[in-house]
């Protein structure tokens, strides 16, 4: 489907044009992705993606930090809900839905005993929820399929959910 109009402030444009460069060459499907982060003290860290002001990080009070940033585990949440906030803007607007209002709620437990040195094991999340909202005059199949293609389609949901090799060398 063609999208002539503007629909939910989504550049169809430029995401058609991608599709099209990469069914001509699969070599432009692979992507490489970088943060440089430089430690400023204490739990105080910033991340430096490509030319956007450093995003900074720290912890609570109560595990010790400043808490004048978000974590890095609430900083994970906030980028998976911002993937599938992405997901919904361009699969929305490929299948011409309008979406009036959109939000997505994700929230995760951690058992701290391993970060804390209290024991050995699973560092990270025991698990992680999302709650989408859709606010849409679409009828309720469209968004479930729209919610589907989303869900199936998420680099941050998919790379969260699998195994994914993770390699920490020191340089």
């Amino acid at each position: 489907m063609t999208v002539e109009t503007q629909l939910n402030e989504v550049d169809i444009q430029a995401v058609g044009a991608l599709v099209a460069a990469v069914q001509e060459d699969a070599a432009k499907a692979r992507t490489t992705w970088a943060a440089h982060v430089t430690w400023q003290g204490g739990f105080r860290s910033r991340a430096k993606v490509r030319g956007f002001d450093p995003t900074p990080s720290d912890e609570p009070t109560g595990l010790g930090g400043g808490d004048s940033a978000p974590n890095p585990v609430e900083q994970l949440l906030g980028a998976l809900g911002n993937c599938l906030a992405v997901g919904y803007a361009a699969n929305a607007t490929v299948a011409g839905i309008a979406v009036d209002r959109l939000t997505v709620d994700v929230k995760g437990d951690v058992d701290l005993h391993v970060f804390l040195g209290l024991r050995e094991g699973h560092a990270g999340f025991d698990s992680i929820t999302a709650t989408v909202r859709i606010e849409s005059d679409a009828p309720r199949e469209e968004l479930e399929a729209l919610h589907a293609k989303v869900v199936g389609s998420s680099p941050v949901g998919h790379t969260l959910g699998s195994a994914v090799p993770v390699a920490v060398e020191l340089a």
